[in-house]
């Protein structure tokens, strides 16, 4: 945590009850389709894992915290398949009874380096089926984060020789590259923290790690961005909405390009200004998914920020 602000939230509730209304009411929201749960093997030409030869470069969809794979990705999918793009996406972080983390067994939940360990394994997968020495990734929200996790320590990238790198663009929307302050739910779990309450502790054993990992000024944080924003052979699009309230501030996404990085840094609004499109709605929002479309399409001029 960063700030320890003064105990009161002008609610006449206690601190423990806000914070759990806090984090309960954003599980409530992330988790919006739960009741009716999907595979996102259900969804037509996503995860063809028959060996085959492939003409464009495979993308792999990583979602965020506490949202499954059919849940984030059931309207960008479909449209990278109709472009002619071997389309994978895993649900990961959610392995329960390995540890006392997680127990509520929420998607995403995991430590995040565990997650991108995950990620290294289902590229591997993908790679040995369509023959494709390098693949493309999209993450949302945490998504994005364990996609860096996993370009910086987990074989993404070849720091010799970035020619060799297994991924060669990376595209994220609202993602918590730099952490997030979650709204205001930092500050209130700030609050409980300072009154003696293991707010940390309780969020790992129910929700996992990765929760608190994201927070802005946490340790995991820091240690992913110690040397720097990125790394050399990727290119890198980032997008973020102004209405993002959970991955906040929305411009904390933003990466700075390190050398032989190529960064294109966008502001949703700036191709699309009426748009009112919120974190979750970043994956399904038109214009958000012509901006990944375009990002991964190399023969496309990509949009420039104004």
């Amino acid at each position: 945590m960063t700030s320890t602000p003064t105990p009161g939230n002008g609610t006449g509730k206690s601190p423990i009850a806000v914070v759990a209304a806090a984090v309960g009411a954003m599980i409530g929201t992330i988790r919006h389709a739960r009741a009716q749960p999907k595979r996102v093997d259900d969804m037509a030409g996503v995860n063809d894992f028959r060996r085959r030869s492939v003409r464009r470069r495979p993308v792999v969809l990583v979602h965020g915290t506490w949202c499954s794979a059919y849940d984030t990705w059931h309207t960008m999918a479909p449209a990278l398949v109709e472009r002619g793009y071997p389309v994978f996406a895993l649900d990961y972080g959610h392995r329960r009874g390995y540890d006392t983390t997680n127990v509520f067994n929420m998607v995403g939940g995991a430590d995040i380096a565990e997650s991108a360990r995950e990620l290294a394994g289902f590229v591997e997968r993908v790679v040995a089926v369509t023959g494709s020495e390098t693949v493309d990734l999209v993450g949302h929200s945490q998504g994005g984060t364990v996609a860096h996790q996993y370009l910086k320590f987990n074989g993404g990238s070849n720091a010799n020789d970035p020619t060799r790198n297994r991924v060669r663009s990376l595209v994220t929307l609202g993602a918590t590259n730099h952490g997030t302050t979650y709204g205001n739910k930092q500050i209130v779990g700030a609050v409980v923290e300072k009154l003696g309450f293991p707010v940390v502790g309780t969020t790992d054993a129910t929700v996992g790690p990765s929760y608190a990992q994201q927070l802005f000024g946490s340790p995991f944080i820091a240690a992913l961005n110690e040397h720097g924003d990125t790394v050399p052979g990727v290119r890198y699009t980032v997008v973020a909405t102004k209405f993002d309230t959970v991955s906040t501030p929305p411009k904390a996404t933003f990466l700075e390009p390190g050398e032989g990085a190529v960064v294109t840094n966008l502001w949703l609004q700036d191709v699309a200004p009426d748009s009112t499109a919120g974190h979750m709605e970043l994956t399904t929002d038109r214009a958000a998914v012509d901006l990944v479309l375009n990002a991964l399409d190399e023969s496309r001029d990509r949009p420039q920020l104004h």
